[in-house]
């Protein structure tokens, strides 16, 4: 352990700054600017003085070191990013895929039941979003395993432990139902578990955004998620991450971002579609009537503005 104190007087150098805010970058994407450089200078005096280290150098080379990425640069990742989510999040765009398109995606594939629909939450963070998809798939009607077959992922192993217990607190709920808290969760000493008919129609893996190997394992999908995830990059690994997530979608598979979020300057290879409930990606199919890319969309609607 460090002497009381350390950490209040370790303060970071530009060198240092860019060190430590490259190393994050090429491991994970993470991207740290001038605006967020006291938030990574404070949280990293703070655990060099908890490992007994004497300048941010050393806790830059303990990082280096860490080649299996399950040791000082899991605790880096879980405590230098935001997991703020919680059940039914942007509930309109939830809304469009479970009623516009698992739907039209099982009757392009033949009709219902003849092929789940594949689904991947990247970045599922402590797991509100694919339970979301799945409690709202069985509300509907669907067969979870039958319909539709949903897939998480985050960088984050302390995250991800959180997810596989299902157990929330109320924060989790600012959205909720009553009646659907009720009817799938059970409560004790104020913490509500998901219930185990939920929690076994997801599956859950430990996967870095940049690794292209290990997202290989997915397999091709029908659907990808990755809200409220792509603004703690930087433009170049936005790009990288997007056109990953293009090889991965079927033809005629969607895209689902955060409401804060836009493939404006990062790809012209989705169109942008209007349903009913929300706006959403899609990856359009070879000679599919419906093809427009979000660069057509965008220059119809300045001419419109124009007009």
């Amino acid at each position: 352990m460090g002497a009381p104190g350390r950490a209040e007087e370790l303060v970071m150098s530009d060198s240092e700054f860019r060190m430590l805010a490259e190393l994050f970058k090429s491991h994970c994407g993470l991207h740290f600017g001038q605006e967020s450089r006291y938030l990574l200078e404070r949280r990293i005096a703070r655990r060099c003085a908890d490992l007994g280290l004497r300048s941010f150098n050393a806790y830059h080379y303990a990082l280096r070191n860490d080649t299996s990425g399950e040791g000082e640069l899991a605790w880096a990742i879980d405590n230098l990013t935001t997991n703020e989510t919680y059940f039914l999040r942007e509930r309109a765009q939830l809304m469009a895929l479970i009623e516009e398109i698992i739907p039209s995606l099982q009757a392009r594939s033949g009709g219902a039941g003849v092929a789940p629909v594949s689904i991947w939450s990247a970045g599922c963070s402590s797991g509100e979003e694919p339970y979301s998809i799945v409690l709202l798939a069985q509300e509907a009607g669907l067969q979870p395993g039958r319909d539709l077959r949903v897939y998480a992922s985050d960088i984050s192993r302390q995250m991800l432990h959180k997810a596989r217990r299902g157990v929330y607190r109320e924060a989790s709920f600012r959205q909720t139902d009553p009646f659907l808290r009720e009817k799938y969760f059970s409560e004790k000493d104020g913490q509500f578990r998901i219930s185990d008919e939920i929690k076994k129609h997801v599956s859950f893996a430990h996967l870095n955004l940049l690794d292209e190997s290990r997202s290989a394992l997915l397999g091709s999908l029908d659907v990808v998620l990755c809200r409220n995830v792509i603004i703690y990059f930087d433009l170049e690994t936005k790009r990288r991450v997007v056109r990953t997530f293009h090889q991965k979608l079927k033809p005629g598979g969607f895209l689902l971002l955060g409401h804060s979020e836009s493939l404006i300057n990062l790809s012209t290879d989705f169109e942008l579609k209007h349903l009913r409930h929300d706006m959403v990606y899609r990856k359009p199919a070879e000679n599919d009537p419906w093809h427009e890319t979000a660069e057509r969309t965008l220059a119809r609607l300045e001419r419109r503005r124009g007009a």
